[in-house]
């Protein structure tokens, strides 16, 4: 085993020698990093190798990815692995598998090879660093073969990144243990799903649904294990628990000294725990758990803060079985609508019916209400839901806003006719007017270069292949990290619609449906997160969320700011696919940690 300090203080000849092996057959990634030195962490090293790949250019990235094996391939079957391949390959079983099997991972080796013109790379060690299922391979080569080369060529090189990360904790003996405890507990919640995607492998947990009260006893659970002093499910499903502050002077004292007061102001911390439908196992539990390890470790050092700690799982923040989105969260800031109780699902079920069903007592929703001078702020961690910081091989990102939009229902009238018999200089074509539309949509949003715009939905009513759309219904979802940015781009954008419709000869409604004003990191709480994500020797990253989140309610009436962490498969998200790695778990709980302690030393 190495350490930081033995690699700071050694020979180059003698540090690349160290990283030996870390990237396969490629020695001069690791020497051209050592101009960073001292590196400040194991994962400042990691960021400055990837760095050192970046800046080698597109032949030395093809020659890397080329340089490693194809798996369960020839090199494999004779034994002329690397020792890092071999062990690496057979914990993914892929050392024992069928002739069968063999056969056909060698077709899919193939098919990739003579696509893109390099092997199919794939950190089989997998997010948790155990390995991945010949299942879960085999399905990756499938879904791979269908990108794009470029797309492919950066991904094989974001898999050898993951590989040398997990080659390197194994050198510098790391284990990402909070980063494991993190990573488990969201896979353990994923096993509650909703009836009818449970029976297909689907991860769906919509509000007060028998999975979702699951989720809700689970969490429960798992806070008090922790240490949480109090642990409750409130009047709308949201799971509160409480680890109690004391006095600085008597933060070791236990809960009914005389240092001990109820009065204590807490820090506020959470996310939701419901999903959308065949969604991810990580938007938003995260956001959960990476607080709950903190507490733990706390708990466990019989530590007290001079504040509280009040970690939040909200029930219900996707809207997905009513129209309430944010509802956990906006109970807690008093925004929680009374029709909402009248809503129903699709099953005909009243969200009052559901709430007395799970035994909530709606009486009580109005008595959650926070007080904000109880409380120093919200922070919340969040996958990222995107692929910017997979992208720039930076694990955690810092919020600096998150984005106000607005919605629109939209629609075009023109006039059906016959597709043969109308030239086309005499058509009043709906479709094309929106198609229009979309493009110049993406080309205005492109301008601010933060700002996006999207048509989700777009329907032709009643359409045919030999008719020219009389009508095309279709929805805006445009925004950005201010509302002044937002209200420019948006107020373009129906200029526009205006006057494409009048050049085309058409007419238009639009009917706004939603609009949330951005939501921007208090200035303090931001820096609390970056000076706590730079004493890891993390790079600092500022970005927006394009995303919606908890912490927008909460921002109405107290400070936020939160932490974004990196995504797997280019940071998708609301899908099967979404993931992220224990090593980056690890680092948001030590950051997290570190924010409390940065925090507990102003006071």
């Amino acid at each position: 085993m190495i350490s930081i300090k033995q690699l700071n203080q050694a020979t180059p000849e003698q540090a690349t020698l160290m990283l030996d092996g870390v990237y396969e057959h490629s020695p001069w990634i690791a020497a051209n990093a050592l101009v960073n030195r001292p590196f400040r962490s194991l994962a400042h090293l990691k960021y400055c190798l990837a760095q050192s790949l970046e800046a080698a250019g597109r032949d030395a990235k093809l020659g890397l990815i080329r340089a490693h094996p194809e798996l369960a391939g020839k090199a494999m079957q004779s034994n002329t692995l690397t020792a890092e391949s071999t062990n690496e390959q057979n914990k993914a079983g892929l050392t024992q598998c069928t002739p069968d099997e063999l056969a056909y991972i060698a077709k899919l080796n193939a098919a990739y090879l003579a696509k893109f013109g390099f092997p199919f790379i794939l950190a089989v060690r997998g997010a948790r660093g155990v390995g991945l299922s010949k299942q879960f391979i085999l399905s990756a080569v499938e879904r791979r073969l269908h990108n794009h080369p470029l797309f492919e060529l950066d991904e094989c090189i974001r898999q050898i990144h993951r590989i040398a990360e997990i080659r390197l904790n194994d050198k510098f003996g790391v284990t990402p243990t909070l980063g494991n405890d993190v990573w488990d507990w969201q896979e353990k919640l994923a096993q509650h799903s909703d009836v009818g995607y449970a029976e297909h492998g689907q991860l769906t947990v919509t509000y007060l649904t028998d999975a979702h009260r699951a989720c809700a006893q689970r969490i429960s659970h798992w806070m008090k294990e922790c240490g949480c002093d109090s642990v409750e499910i409130d009047a709308v499903g949201n799971v509160v628990g409480i680890y109690e502050g004391s006095y600085k002077n008597d933060s070791t004292l236990g809960n009914n000294h005389a240092g001990y007061s109820q009065k204590i102001s807490k820090l506020l911390t959470g996310s939701h725990y419901d999903t959308v439908r065949n969604g991810g196992k990580y938007d938003g539990r995260l956001g959960i758990f990476v607080p709950m390890a903190c507490v733990r470790e706390l708990k466990k050092q019989n530590k007290r803060l001079p504040f509280g700690i009040e970690i939040v799982a909200f029930a219900e923040e996707e809207g997905q079985r009513y129209k309430a989105t944010f509802l956990g969260s906006g109970a807690l800031i008093g925004d929680f609508k009374s029709e909402w109780l009248d809503q129903t699902d699709a099953d005909g079920i009243t969200m009052r019916q559901a709430m007395q069903h799970a035994g909530l007592c709606v009486d009580d929703i109005a008595k959650i209400k926070r007080d904000a001078t109880d409380y120093l702020g919200f922070v919340e961690v969040h996958i990222e839901q995107g692929p910017v910081l997979n992208e720039l091989n930076i694990p955690l990102g810092i919020v600096t806003s998150i984005n106000g939009s607005v919605r629109y229902n939209c629609e075009v009238i023109g006039t059906a006719c016959h597709a043969g018999t109308t030239p086309m200089n005499r058509r009043a074509d709906a479709a094309a007017t929106v198609a229009e539309l979309i493009l110049y949509a993406e080309e205005r949003a492109l301008q601010d270069g933060d700002s996006v715009a999207t048509v989700g939905i777009l329907n032709v009513p009643n359409g045919s292949t030999n008719v020219v759309p009389g009508r095309c219904q279709f929805t805006l979802d445009m925004r950005a990290p201010n509302n002044a940015q937002r209200d420019a781009m948006v107020d373009d954008i129906l200029a526009k619609l205006k006057t494409i419709c009048e050049r085309r000869n058409v007419r238009y409604t639009a009917e706004q449906t939603m609009c949330a004003a951005a939501a921007p990191s208090a200035p303090e709480w931001q820096q609390r997160w970056e000076k706590a994500v730079d004493s890891l020797g993390v790079p600092l990253y500022r970005m927006p969320s394009g995303a919606g989140h908890d912490a927008m309610k909460l921002h109405e009436i107290m400070p936020q700011a939160m932490l974004f962490v990196r995504g797997e498969n280019s940071g998708i998200s609301h899908n099967p696919l979404e993931s992220s790695t224990n090593d980056d778990m690890q680092l948001a709980v030590e950051a997290f940690s570190a924010l409390l302690e940065n925090l507990a030393n102003e006071f």
